[in-house]
């Protein structure tokens, strides 16, 4: 796999329509990144097969607002499926990422930087998750921001809002009916995925 990520570095330039990438495309910190990863490819992967296609990533991107030319996608994407393979498995996928993560943005942090800078990272990081959530920037998320962000990802618990709501009660200490930022972070620190 490593031959074929290095043999491939030379990405095309993001469409300038796309704006500027988000610093957190490649968190600072490892494990933050591989669980955020693994949980943008268990959105991705529609049918749950653990693999990606290219026709699964057109459809989460289009669900999220951001139409990518079909040629351009399969061109980037195809490149990283092992041959005899229809789709990316996890370890494709994050070498596609990281190799993207690199053309974008450089290599990446040395293991000192990362250390010195992982706390404050951490909070960025979760602040800039808190925010898409939280649509209407009132700093906090209300059970029909979550419907509406499970909604765009196709997910099932965004048809519910019963469902929404016992989410939203899980995490709510306060019981005030909606998630402040230290509830989000108290609740995105306990997070485990298996297989990551």
């Amino acid at each position: 796999m490593e031959g074929r990520v290095a043999a491939h570095r030379q990405l095309p330039t993001p469409a300038p329509t796309l704006g500027r990438p988000s610093p957190s495309f490649r968190l600072r910190t490892e494990s933050l990144n591989t669980l955020r990863l693994r949980r943008v490819f268990d959105l991705f992967d529609h049918n749950g097969d653990g693999e990606i296609t290219v026709a699964e990533i057109a459809l989460a991107l289009d669900r999220l607002g951001l139409a990518a030319d079909p040629a351009e996608l399969s061109s980037a994407v195809a490149v990283y499926i092992p041959p005899g393979r229809a789709g990316l498995a996890f370890d494709d996928f994050e070498a596609l990422h990281r190799a993207l993560g690199d053309a974008l943005f450089g290599a990446p942090y040395a293991a000192g930087e990362e250390e010195e800078a992982a706390e404050e990272v951490v909070e960025e990081d979760m602040r800039e998750a808190f925010r898409v959530f939280d649509e209407d920037g009132d700093g906090f998320i209300s059970a029909a921001e979550l419907q509406a962000v499970l909604s765009k990802l196709g997910l099932p618990e965004g048809r519910s809002i019963a469902r929404v709501r016992e989410m939203i009660c899980s995490v709510d200490k306060n019981s005030d009916g909606q998630v402040d930022f230290g509830e989000f972070k108290h609740m995105m620190q306990g997070i485990t995925v298996w297989g990551a």
